[in-house]
């Protein structure tokens, strides 16, 4: 032996026994039934772990499709219900304006009739003037004629 106490090929036979042990620990071990029984059981339960989770994804899921559609079914409903009171408005506006043109129009045929009244007043006093005018006129005319006449 040298003055180093392993030498290369003493590490590598360690090494190789080392490999060997390993490799024969591994093979007792994976024909042990038991060690097949714990991995199945791990497989199991890592199965039934997956499956949880999924159904936990899929109750979210619908949970929020759920309340995805109820929200779109509050907006309608809320579309629906301003639309409504939006059609009211316009429905009591018109309504408005017509009675409103009803009063207008109301207003200017009495003003109408007013005007008429005293535009037929007024010929009939222009009538009654203008006969009055005439009557007085002759009544002149035949002074000044018995006048004339005298002289």
């Amino acid at each position: 032996m040298s003055f180093k106490s392993p030498s290369f090929g003493d590490r590598m036979g360690a090494s190789a026994k080392a490999k060997t042990t390993a490799l024969e620990r591994f093979r007792v071990k994976s024909a042990d039934p038991a060690a097949s029984e714990r991995k199945a059981a791990r497989q199991a339960a890592q199965l039934a772990r997956d499956a949880r989770d999924a159904e936990r994804r899929t109750a979210r899921k619908e949970a929020e499709a759920r309340a995805a559609a109820e929200q779109a079914a509050q907006a309608a409903a809320r579309d629906a219900e301003r639309a409504a009171r939006e059609i009211a408005l316009a429905e009591q506006a018109a309504r408005e304006i017509a009675q409103e043109a009803e009063r207008v129009a109301r207003e200017i045929a009495q003003e109408a009739e007013r005007r008429a009244a005293i535009l037929s007043k007024a010929s009939a006093k222009a009538e009654t003037d203008t006969a009055l005018l005439a009557a007085q006129k002759a009544a002149r005319d035949a002074r000044y004629a018995a006048r004339k006449t005298r002289k």
